[in-house]
This record gives C-alpha cells, sequence and structure tokens, in this order.
C-alpha cells in the first residue's frame, strides 16, 4: 500500500470500530512497540520444559487400501523434492532444503526482523502472505509422519527432521513473516501436534542422539513461544471470527499435549472456556457460521473439531452444548449439499485447511461429514466403517487422536430446509435422490462483526441445481490479494445472482476485508415448505441513494411442475438503471432467446422466461473490464462462465424470471 491508499484504509478501519475497540488497539500498538526489545529476550529467556509431554497410545498406522499407501508414499517423495501442494491442489517448489520465508509464488523472500515491524500487505516486502502463511502451516509436514507410520523407514524420519531443523533455524521466535498471525501460529501448533503424536511422541526415534535431543529441546522452546504470543495477540472486537476460533484451538491443543510451562495450565483453561464461548457466538442457532462465508463454515468447525478431541485424549472433556454446535453445523452442511457433493459458494473461501490426512484436493466439505457421522455415531458402524474407507483423512485423524467419543445428542436431525437464524431457505423436491431440484435463498446478514470481512454483497441472491449438476451458480472467491478490481468483483453485487441498482454494489466496501456499509435483509413473508415455496424479502442495501431505493424479491416453487418464479421489484420515487444477473456453472450448455434463454445440462433442460418493461438480455462470458462472467472454483483459480446480464430503467415495473425444468 502507498501512504494515501494506506491512511484511507486507517479511516475506514477506525469507522468499523467501537470506541472500546479504538483503545484497546491504541493500547496494544503501544505495548507491542515498547515490549518489541523485551518480548524478544523473554522468549529466549523462557524455563526450561518439565517432562510432561503427553503421548497418546497411537500404534502404525490405520488400514488403508494399497492404492492409498502408494499415493501417500509417492506424495511425501516429492515433499522431499521441494513439491508441496498448497491450497486446494497448487503444487509449488519450495526448494531443499525449504526456504520458509519465501513466497514460492513470486520469489520475495521476507525479511527476518521482528515480526511486529513487518507490512505484510506489501507484496515488494513480502510477495504474497497467504503463500507464505500456507507453507508454514506444516500440513505437509504430517504427511511424512503418516509415511512414516505406514512403511517404518527411517528415510522419512530423517526428512522430518531435516525440514523441522530448517523450520527452527530459519523462523526463530517473533522473527519474519510466519510470526505475524496469531492464527497461523495456531495452526502450525495443531499440525505440530498430530506430528509429535504420530511419530510416538516422547518415545520416538526422532528424538535419538544428541542431535535428536537437541531438536526437541529446540521444538519445545518453539512452542513455548508460539502459546505465549498466541496467549498475549488473541483477535478481539470486531476481528474475533475464525481467526479468533484458530487461535483458541492451536493454543488449546498445544497446551493440552505439551503441559510442560507454569503457564500451560492458564492456558489451556482460558482457551477452553473461550472455545466454549465462541462455538455460540460464531454459529447460528440453526447451525450457520455468522460469517456468511461457507468456506470458513467448514474451516471453523475444523478448528472446533480438532480441539474437541484432543480434549476428549486429554481427558479435558468439552460440553455436551459444544458439540450440539458441531451437530448443528454439520447439519445444515449437510442440507444445503446437493445429491451431487456440490456446496455453494457463498461468501469468501481460501480453500485453508487447519489438518490434511488426505490427498489433496479432497472433498473437505464430504470429510468433516463424515468425521461427524463416526464421532457422533448417528449411522451404525458398518456405515460408519464406508464413510472413514472414503475418506481416510477421517481414520487417520482418529488415529492420532484416539480418545472416546463425547457426550452428544443422538436425537440432532439430520437435514432440513429453514434457516432462518443463519438466512438460508432451500426450495425444491426429492432432495437426496436422483432427480433433486435444490434451490438456496440468501436472506440473511451480510457477515460477522464490525467488518463483515468475508461476507460478499448478495443480499437475496440465489443458487440452484438440478439432478446433482450446479446450475445457478455462486462464482466463488478468486484471490484476495490479485489486482483490486478482482477482489471488488468476485465480492461485489454483479458476481451474485440478485439485483443491482445504478451500478452500485448493495453494500459498501472499505477494503479488501473490510464492509463500511452492510446491506440488511428480511423476510417478509416466511415459506411453508421448501415443495410449495412462496417468499417474499427485501434489503434496505441502496436506501443510502439520494433517492432512497428498496429492492424487493419474491420467489415461488412448486415441485408438481418443477416451475420457479423470481420477481424482482424497486421502490423508488425516481427511475434508477437495474440490472439482474444469472450466472451459470461453466459445464452447462447456455442459449439465449429473443425472451429469455435455454440451458441444457447432462440429465435436464431449463428454459427461462424474462418479462418486464423494456428488458434488455444480454449473455456475457469472461469480460474483463469491468470483469463479468467468471467462475473460481478453488483459490486462485478463475475461468470464463456465463452470465445473463438483464437491463432495464424502472421504478415501479417489476421484473419476473420464470424457470421451467425438465429431465431427460
Amino acid at each position: 500500500m502507498n501512504a494515501t491508499v494506506r491512511m484511507v484504509w486507517w479511516v475506514n478501519r477506525l469507522r468499523c470500530m467501537s470506541v472500546a475497540e479504538i483503545g484497546y488497539r491504541v493500547r496494544r500498538a503501544a505495548r507491542t512497540k515498547m515490549a518489541r526489545g523485551a518480548a524478544l529476550r523473554a522468549v529466549s529467556a523462557a524455563a526450561a520444559p518439565l517432562p510432561r509431554a503427553r503421548t497418546f497410545n497411537v500404534q502404525g498406522a490405520p488400514a488403508l487400501s494399497p492404492a492409498q499407501v502408494e499415493a501417500l508414499l509417492a506424495e511425501a517423495d516429492r515433499i522431499c523434492a521441494g513439491h508441496v501442494v498448497l491450497f486446494a491442489d497448487r503444487s509449488f517448489d519450495v526448494g531443499v532444503p525449504t526456504v520458509w520465508n519465501r513466497d514460492p509464488d513470486s520469489g520475495v523472500t521476507g525479511p527476518a526482523v521482528f515480526a511486529g515491524d513487518i507490512a505484510i500487505d506489501n507484496p515488494e516486502l513480502v510477495g504474497d502472505i497467504k503463500h507464505v502463511w500456507e507453507l508454514n502451516r506444516h500440513l505437509h509436514l504430517v504427511r511424512l509422519a503418516q509415511a512414516w507410520c505406514v512403511s517404518g523407514d527411517v528415510r522419512w524420519l530423517h526428512a522430518l527432521e531435516q525440514q523441522l531443523r530448517s523450520w527452527l533455524d530459519q523462523c526463530p521466535p517473533l522473527t519474519g513473516p510466519n510470526w505475524t498471525s496469531p492464527m497461523e501460529l495456531g495452526i502450525r501448533l495443531i499440525n505440530w501436534a498430530l506430528l509429535w503424536q504420530l511419530v510416538g511422541g516422547e518415545a520416538s526415534t526422532l528424538f535419538a542422539g544428541e542431535s535428536g535431543q537437541r531438536l526437541r529441546a529446540d521444538w519445545l522452546d518453539s512452542i513455548h513461544a508460539h502459546c505465549r504470543t498466541i496467549s498475549r495477540n488473541l483477535s478481539r472486537h470486531s476481528s474475533a471470527n475464525n481467526h479468533l476460533i484458530g487461535e483458541l484451538a492451536g493454543l488449546f491443543v498445544a497446551s493440552s499435549v505439551w503441559p510442560c510451562w507454569k503457564a500451560s495450565g492458564a492456558w489451556m483453561e482460558q482457551a477452553r472456556r473461550e472455545l466454549e464461548q465462541q462455538a455460540r457466538l460464531q454459529y447460528s442457532l440453526d447451525g450457520v457460521n455468522r460469517e456468511q462465508a461457507f468456506g470458513y463454515h467448514v474451516f471453523s468447525a475444523e478448528f472446533l473439531f480438532v480441539a474437541g478431541l484432543v480434549g476428549q485424549s486429554c481427558d479435558v472433556a468439552f460440553s455436551r452444548t459444544y458439540w450440539s454446535v458441531l451437530q448443528r453445523a454439520l447439519r445444515f452442511l449437510r442440507s444445503v449439499r446437493d445429491v451431487g457433493g456440490h456446496v455453494p459458494m457463498v461468501g469468501d473461501s481460501d480453500d485453508g485447511s487447519v489438518f490434511r490426512l488426505d490427498a489433496a484436493g479432497s472433498d473437505r466439505a464430504a470429510q468433516l461429514l463424515a468425521l461427524g457421522e463416526t464421532v457422533f455415531g448417528a449411522q451404525p458402524a458398518v456405515h460408519q466403517a464406508a464413510y472413514q474407507a472414503e475418506h481416510p483423512g477421517v481414520r487417520w485423524l482418529l488415529h492420532a487422536l484416539p480418545g472416546k467419543r463425547p457426550d452428544a445428542d443422538p436425537h440432532e436431525a439430520d437435514t432440513g430446509w429453514a434457516f432462518p437464524d443463519g438466512g438460508y431457505l432451500l426450495f425444491g423436491s426429492q432432495f437426496g435422490e436422483e432427480n433433486e431440484i435444490k434451490g438456496m435463498l440468501d436472506c440473511g446478514p451480510l457477515g460477522y462483526l464490525g467488518i463483515a470481512a468475508h461476507g460478499h454483497a448478495d443480499a437475496l441472491s440465489m443458487t440452484l441445481s438440478v439432478a446433482g449438476e450446479q446450475v445457478l451458480v455462486d462464482p466463488g472467491t478468486y484471490s484476495y490479494w490479485q489486482e483490486q478490481k478482482w477482489r471488488d468483483y468476485f465480492r461485489g453485487t454483479s458476481a451474485h445472482n440478485t439485483v443491482r441498482v445504478d451500478g452500485r454494489d448493495q453494500s459498501v466496501s472499505g477494503g479488501r476485508f473490510m464492509w463500511l456499509r452492510k446491506a440488511r435483509a428480511v423476510i417478509e413473508r416466511m415459506p411453508a415448505s421448501p415443495h410449495e415455496f412462496d417468499f417474499r424479502g427485501s434489503h434496505d442495501g441502496y436506501t443510502r441513494l439520494t433517492d432512497p431505493v428498496r429492492h424487493l424479491r419474491s420467489v415461488r416453487f412448486d415441485a408438481a411442475s418443477s416451475t420457479l418464479v423470481v420477481r424482482d421489484e424497486v421502490a423508488a420515487r425516481k427511475a434508477h438503471p437495474l440490472e439482474l444477473f444469472w450466472h451459470f456453472a461453466p459445464e452447462l450448455n447456455v442459449r439465449l432467446t429473443s425472451t429469455g434463454l435455454h440451458v441444457r445440462g447432462k440429465r435436464f433442460a431449463l428454459q427461462m422466461h424474462a418479462t418486464g418493461a423494456d428488458l434488455k438480455l444480454e449473455l456475457v462470458r469472461g469480460a474483463e473490464n469491468p470483469p463479468l462472467g467468471w467462475y473460481s472454483r478453488c483459490y486462485e483459480s478463475k475461468e470464463p462462465s456465463d452470465v445473463l446480464r438483464i437491463s432495464t430503467v424502472s421504478s415501479a415495473v417489476p421484473v419476473e424470471c420464470r424457470f421451467t425444468i425438465t429431465f431427460f
């Protein structure tokens, strides 16, 4: 950021803070500045750890197929050769030995200075910080530990020793970009704990000999510094979102597995208490993550799961209420997932994982659901075994954390369709069957807390899938740090299946992770069922205009005729330019007609007919200036897709779109 841009960002950020938060951040900044030297000295002078580290009874590896073992060992070989998968499925050359402070994409190496002095948003200084952080979560080091478990070959332990030794040497406490985010420290601690258990803990031959003992001592010193840094820098106020859950989960896991210092008990108790609280705060009563971002719904649930399982293994159980939050979160995820396994890409997602014990690119939502089926015992043992066979990462996680299963509510419902507290309603027919029609309507808030960091300007937007194929889609996220126009597009109103007025987003952005004014949606008529769905709602995002505008949307679905009718109208004194967008999955064949369009999938056809005053229908694909017609399957990836833009100028005449679905 240049000086002007940074000043604007700070002004906007202050606008999102309460008086209490401003005071808190001023005190914290002053404490950080004054304590720079003292903090470094305190870390280096940490008390020697006591021999209290916990080693669970982890023997060998869980049952795996020959193909799974072969794939695991092949990936471990690639890791040793410096080729590491980051995000969902992108492979990077990270060097041999690994250069831990380098962005493997741009090649920029971050400075070895006090972490608090590093501007992580400066690409000339650190490259893309997301790439650096992702590598240093150490998900791939756990894969080396798994290779040791399945083969017993000591070369994997030697590889682990080299990787850990190089990291400890290159990343001393509070120095460099890998100490700039407490949440990243938390994720690293979780993966270190899994690694510790899989290699045998205190008794591991990883610690044999003088070099092994030195590795153990230096590793424990770094673990202490991680815990101390997290405990003093927890995300608070408007930043207390998934970051806080991740920090607390990492602190709880580390202080439970390594209760080796005087402060460990207090760290563990604080983390357990606050995790209980944040689980309730950050998930709605009907199970929706309040960040309104389905990627972070999964991400936060992974943190809560691994913390809970470590608690079970260490006899520090979380409450039934805590586990009920996770049960409701899984119920929502199971409900919105279509028969083809697709989950709408609502809100931000960076493909970040808390742990990865399966092949790269695996379906994390499916894995989380399989974990829930096993932990909560909702299915018979034979079905649980099938889930684990399909998702070996679940089997590995429960192998590494072999505690008893938690006390949970056995009567929690499997699925639902109405989630009004979280802000989503489902419509359609034959849910879970071959000819499923499943639509989702977004009628909730923009995001969580003052900045709503990961929400998108998508009030009253919709998605639709037919027979397990995505039809009307949310185009995803693409990237946090690419050129600003792409960040603005993918989180903006024109990238969603809703109405834009006067060419403006429904909500007002103040930065890449900040919204200054947030559209608020309300349900005016609640449907009675998903099969005979009759909804009416509105939002106030455009009441900020000089001539205030209120967008009203009615949605009706009739299962008997497989017909969906969407009616959009605006209430204003004057006429306004309106645009209605319908985004289609890239795989579909989309053809424009005189009054609408025809869409063809593998097993269905969809006919859309639009009526209104002076409508202009335009099919756009892959436009760049300004962006329109793009789809992002995963982080840092985008491809062209078809978007129907319906334009008119109106203050009273509604636009009605009728979708008729037929199966082949």
